[in-house]
Protein backbone atom coordinates (compact mmCIF):
# COMPACT_ATOMS: atom_id res chain seq x y z
CA UNK A 1 0.00 0.00 0.00
CA UNK A 2 2.73 2.77 1.31
CA UNK A 3 4.24 1.75 -2.76
CA UNK A 4 1.25 2.55 -4.50
CA UNK A 5 1.08 6.00 -2.07
CA UNK A 6 4.39 6.95 -2.83
CA UNK A 7 4.30 6.48 -6.27
CA UNK A 8 1.98 9.64 -7.20
CA UNK A 9 4.39 11.48 -5.09
CA UNK A 10 7.80 10.25 -7.24
CA UNK A 11 6.28 10.95 -10.84
CA UNK A 12 5.47 14.10 -10.11
CA UNK A 13 8.91 14.92 -8.49
CA UNK A 14 10.73 13.74 -11.89
CA UNK A 15 8.48 15.36 -14.21
CA UNK A 16 9.15 18.37 -12.45
CA UNK A 17 13.13 17.52 -12.43
CA UNK A 18 12.64 17.34 -16.24
CA UNK A 19 10.69 20.42 -16.92
CA UNK A 20 13.78 22.35 -15.54
CA UNK A 21 16.39 20.66 -17.38
CA UNK A 22 18.46 22.17 -20.36
CA UNK A 23 19.35 21.32 -23.56
CA UNK A 24 22.19 19.26 -22.07
CA UNK A 25 20.38 17.21 -19.59
CA UNK A 26 21.43 19.24 -16.23
CA UNK A 27 19.14 20.27 -14.45
CA UNK A 28 18.60 24.02 -14.18
CA UNK A 29 16.61 26.84 -11.84
CA UNK A 30 16.92 29.38 -14.86
CA UNK A 31 14.68 29.59 -17.66
CA UNK A 32 16.12 28.56 -21.05
CA UNK A 33 17.04 30.97 -23.41
CA UNK A 34 15.53 31.30 -26.16
CA UNK A 35 17.29 31.43 -29.42
CA UNK A 36 17.38 35.34 -30.41
CA UNK A 37 19.05 35.81 -26.83
CA UNK A 38 21.48 33.62 -27.42
CA UNK A 39 23.77 33.37 -30.97
CA UNK A 40 24.36 30.58 -32.37
CA UNK A 41 27.19 29.02 -35.09
CA UNK A 42 23.68 27.67 -36.91
CA UNK A 43 22.34 31.12 -36.72
CA UNK A 44 25.39 33.54 -37.33
CA UNK A 45 25.51 34.61 -40.91
CA UNK A 46 27.68 32.72 -43.15
CA UNK A 47 29.55 35.44 -43.90
CA UNK A 48 30.93 35.02 -40.08
CA UNK A 49 32.57 32.05 -40.65
CA UNK A 50 33.58 33.38 -44.47
CA UNK A 51 34.11 36.49 -44.73
CA UNK A 52 35.33 36.34 -48.59
CA UNK A 53 34.66 34.54 -51.68
CA UNK A 54 36.78 33.83 -54.50
CA UNK A 55 35.38 34.20 -57.59
CA UNK A 56 37.60 33.05 -61.02
CA UNK A 57 41.04 32.31 -59.52
CA UNK A 58 43.53 31.37 -61.86
CA UNK A 59 47.10 31.32 -61.76
CA UNK A 60 49.95 31.48 -64.48
CA UNK A 61 51.50 28.38 -65.73
CA UNK A 62 55.49 28.51 -64.79
CA UNK A 63 58.32 25.70 -63.93
CA UNK A 64 60.29 27.84 -61.75
CA UNK A 65 60.70 31.32 -61.09
CA UNK A 66 58.14 33.38 -60.33
CA UNK A 67 54.60 33.28 -61.06
CA UNK A 68 50.78 34.96 -60.45
CA UNK A 69 47.65 34.36 -58.99
CA UNK A 70 44.55 36.03 -59.95
CA UNK A 71 40.92 35.82 -58.38
CA UNK A 72 38.15 38.44 -57.62
CA UNK A 73 38.09 39.13 -54.00
CA UNK A 74 34.32 39.48 -53.02
CA UNK A 75 33.64 40.70 -49.20
CA UNK A 76 30.62 38.93 -47.77
CA UNK A 77 30.18 41.07 -44.59
CA UNK A 78 29.30 44.76 -43.44
CA UNK A 79 33.09 45.64 -42.60
CA UNK A 80 36.31 46.23 -44.01
CA UNK A 81 38.41 42.60 -45.22
CA UNK A 82 41.97 43.41 -45.77
CA UNK A 83 44.18 40.26 -46.79
CA UNK A 84 47.61 40.72 -45.32
CA UNK A 85 49.41 37.64 -46.72
CA UNK A 86 49.52 34.56 -49.21
CA UNK A 87 50.42 31.26 -49.20
CA UNK A 88 50.70 27.90 -51.62
CA UNK A 89 52.60 24.96 -51.27
CA UNK A 90 54.46 25.42 -54.70
CA UNK A 91 56.06 28.50 -53.31
CA UNK A 92 58.00 29.28 -50.32
CA UNK A 93 57.67 32.82 -50.94
CA UNK A 94 54.26 34.46 -52.07
CA UNK A 95 54.07 38.06 -51.62
CA UNK A 96 50.80 40.50 -52.58
CA UNK A 97 51.86 42.52 -55.19
CA UNK A 98 50.30 45.69 -57.09
CA UNK A 99 52.00 46.96 -60.52
CA UNK A 100 52.52 51.13 -60.52
CA UNK A 101 53.20 52.75 -63.61
CA UNK A 102 56.17 55.70 -63.38
CA UNK A 103 56.70 57.38 -66.77
CA UNK A 104 55.40 54.58 -68.84
CA UNK A 105 57.30 52.17 -67.46
CA UNK A 106 55.41 49.30 -65.00
CA UNK A 107 56.50 48.28 -61.84
CA UNK A 108 55.31 45.40 -59.46
CA UNK A 109 56.39 45.72 -55.52
CA UNK A 110 54.92 44.25 -52.74
CA UNK A 111 51.63 46.07 -51.34
CA UNK A 112 51.97 47.89 -48.26
CA UNK A 113 49.15 47.68 -45.52
CA UNK A 114 47.59 44.55 -47.94
CA UNK A 115 44.52 44.17 -49.77
CA UNK A 116 41.66 45.94 -48.69
CA UNK A 117 38.09 44.83 -49.59
CA UNK A 118 34.92 47.36 -48.91
CA UNK A 119 32.34 46.16 -47.03
CA UNK A 120 30.32 44.20 -49.27
CA UNK A 121 32.82 44.90 -52.61
CA UNK A 122 34.99 43.40 -54.67
CA UNK A 123 38.91 43.67 -55.42
CA UNK A 124 39.95 42.37 -58.52
CA UNK A 125 43.28 40.29 -58.81
CA UNK A 126 44.56 40.96 -62.48
CA UNK A 127 47.70 41.18 -64.93
CA UNK A 128 48.81 44.20 -64.64
CA UNK A 129 47.27 45.36 -61.37
CA UNK A 130 47.15 43.49 -57.91
CA UNK A 131 47.79 39.71 -57.62
CA UNK A 132 49.35 37.12 -55.69
CA UNK A 133 53.15 36.87 -56.51
CA UNK A 134 55.24 33.40 -56.26
CA UNK A 135 58.74 33.61 -56.11
CA UNK A 136 60.83 30.58 -56.04
CA UNK A 137 58.56 28.38 -57.63
CA UNK A 138 59.82 25.17 -56.41
CA UNK A 139 57.23 22.86 -57.89
CA UNK A 140 55.92 23.00 -62.15
CA UNK A 141 52.29 25.11 -62.78
CA UNK A 142 51.19 22.84 -65.34
CA UNK A 143 48.29 23.94 -67.72
CA UNK A 144 45.30 22.50 -65.49
CA UNK A 145 46.84 21.81 -62.20
CA UNK A 146 44.59 23.02 -59.26
CA UNK A 147 47.21 25.06 -57.15
CA UNK A 148 45.91 25.73 -53.48
CA UNK A 149 45.70 29.04 -51.85
CA UNK A 150 45.36 30.17 -48.69
CA UNK A 151 45.02 33.67 -47.71
CA UNK A 152 45.90 35.07 -44.39
CA UNK A 153 43.48 38.40 -43.28
CA UNK A 154 44.33 40.48 -40.33
CA UNK A 155 42.55 39.69 -37.94
CA UNK A 156 44.09 36.42 -38.10
CA UNK A 157 41.40 34.53 -39.96
CA UNK A 158 42.60 32.19 -43.54
CA UNK A 159 40.41 31.72 -46.61
CA UNK A 160 41.53 29.09 -48.67
CA UNK A 161 40.72 28.32 -52.40
CA UNK A 162 42.06 26.40 -55.68
CA UNK A 163 43.56 27.88 -58.27
CA UNK A 164 43.43 26.30 -62.21
CA UNK A 165 47.05 26.62 -63.64
CA UNK A 166 46.80 28.78 -66.92
CA UNK A 167 49.65 29.67 -69.86
CA UNK A 168 49.57 33.27 -70.27
CA UNK A 169 52.01 35.14 -72.12
CA UNK A 170 51.11 38.79 -70.09
CA UNK A 171 52.36 39.46 -66.67
CA UNK A 172 55.97 40.03 -67.16
CA UNK A 173 56.36 43.40 -65.43
CA UNK A 174 59.60 44.51 -63.53
CA UNK A 175 59.86 43.81 -59.78
CA UNK A 176 61.26 46.23 -57.19
CA UNK A 177 61.21 44.35 -54.02
CA UNK A 178 62.77 46.95 -52.28
CA UNK A 179 59.78 50.16 -53.25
Amino acid sequence: MTVNRMLPAVLAALLSAGACATASGTPSSAPAATPAATPSVAQAPASAATPLSISDPWVKTARSGMSAAFATLVNTTGEEVTVVAASTPVSPSVELHEVVGDGGATTMRRKQGGVVIPAGGRHVLQPGGDHIMLMNVRTAIEPGAEVPFTLTLKDGRTVSFTAVAKDFAGANESYAPHE
